[in-house]
This record gives structure tokens, sequence and C-alpha cells, in this order.
């Protein structure tokens, strides 16, 4: 199992982004390098990308909130 963790270098400055949507589905395999993810911060849109292959267990919905360092899905 392998947390998926939003980076401290993912955007600038300190306050909080959000998941503007999930590639894939819930419990669907990726690829490692997949870009499974894109964050949206201040209108600037960054992507996040698995690091490992696996299957997606996402745990924070899209459109909510996420700060750096927070674990936003693992893949199993």
């Amino acid at each position: 199992m392998t947390d998926v963790v939003i980076g401290a270098d993912a955007w600038d400055g300190n306050g909080q982004g959000f998941i503007s949507n999930w590639f894939f589905e819930d419990g669907e395999a990726v690829c490692a390098g997949a870009v499974i993810a894109d964050l949206m911060y201040e209108k600037v849109a960054v992507e996040l990308v698995a690091p490992v292959a696996g299957r997606l267990k996402i745990l924070v919905a899209a459109e909510q909130p996420i700060s750096k360092g927070q674990v936003v899905a693992r893949l199993l």
C-alpha cells in the first residue's frame, strides 16, 4: 500500500487547493506515472501522478479542500 500525498512543492504558497477532477474511479487499476487527478490552487492546474501502480482508493472527493502533505488516496 502506498499513500498518494500532496507534495510540499505542489504549488506556491501555503493555502489550500482542491482536487478538480479524478481521472480514475475508486477501485480502478492505475499504472505508475499515470496522471490520476488535477489539482487546483488559485486558478492554476497541477497534475497529480501515481507514484506506483495499483488499485486506486480515493480518500478525498473532488472539490474538497486539500493541503500540502495531505494523503488524498492510496494505491493498493
